[in-house]
């Protein structure tokens, strides 16, 4: 098979949650470009605004729709309205998350009173559990009924991290079960729903440059402590994600479901020199 027929995702209709910014822009950006019709999700509605036209711009068929993922019947009301005006549902990109505030210890290895495990408010849990586990939970149970409606099946993508698969230090407590949660989650809906082919896995990235936590791996010393950590010695730029993007998304994955693809630098693997 010819790789333009392999990585074909012309006319998909393609539903991208968390997009204004960041990994799911770049998840949306992979797929109008390749001339799927996307629609994107976010909160804020300025970055969205600016993701949409800077995608129309380039001659991408995109939509976008301002809905807090949090809201489970906001968040259905918005998916069953793109999936009418895109007459399907052909992928859907749960990638929503949010940063869930600092670890028990600080980049430079002390301890921090506002990481310890006592100090983890009940307000800090609910939200990180709301917004990175039980939304992902409500993005996939809104879109399977369009799915199973759809001859062809659909695509289901889900956003992990490496916290799912590792204990962080640095990072805020409650990140690693919503992550943890949301990959066995993935597991288990790929395991149902094969039956309607509807294909069911996760990308699992490593530090990436992102906005989330207030864009704090930009800081130079945040990047250089994550960079000492990876084999590649560098933090990844957003595109480099979209090769895993398009590969689940398009006909080179027919046979793939459940799966985590960890895409890290080499941050698994472990610390090379």
């Amino acid at each position: 098979m010819k790789i333009a027929e392999l990585f074909d995702v012309k006319g998909l209709a393609t539903i991208v949650t968390g997009a204004a910014s960041g990994i799911g822009y770049a998840y949306a950006e992979a797929m109008a470009d390749n001339g799927a019709r996307v629609a994107l999700f976010d909160i804020d509605r300025a970055g969205l605004d600016q993701a949409v036209g800077k995608l129309q711009a380039k001659g991408g068929d995109v939509r976008g729709t301002a809905v807090d993922v949090t809201d489970r019947a906001a968040l259905r009301a918005a998916i069953d309205k793109a999936a009418a005006e895109l007459n399907r549902l052909d992928v859907m990109f749960a990638n929503a998350g949010i940063d869930s505030g600092p670890g028990f210890l600080s980049m430079t290895g002390e301890r921090t009173a506002e990481g310890a495990f006592e100090n983890v408010s009940d307000a800090r849990w609910d939200k990180v559990l709301d917004t990175n586990l039980t939304s992902v939970f409500s993005s996939i149970r809104a879109a399977v009924p369009h799915m199973k409606k759809n001859p062809k099946g659909g695509r289901i993508i889900v956003t992990t991290s490496v916290a799912a698969l590792r204990s962080e230090a640095i990072v805020g407590i409650p990140y690693m079960p919503a992550k943890a949660g949301v990959a066995h989650l993935v597991r288990q809906a790929a395991l149902e729903l094969a039956k309607y082919n509807i294909l069911v896995n996760a990308i699992a990235p490593g530090p990436f440059n992102t906005n989330i936590g207030g864009g704090h791996i930009r800081k130079p010393e945040v990047a250089k402590a994550f960079a000492q950590a990876v084999p590649l010695h560098r933090v990844a730029s957003t595109d480099e994600i979209q090769g895993a993007a398009l590969f689940l998304a398009s006909p080179a994955s027919t046979f793939v479901t459940g799966i985590e693809m960890i895409v890290d630098g080499g941050l698994m693997v472990g610390r090379a020199d």
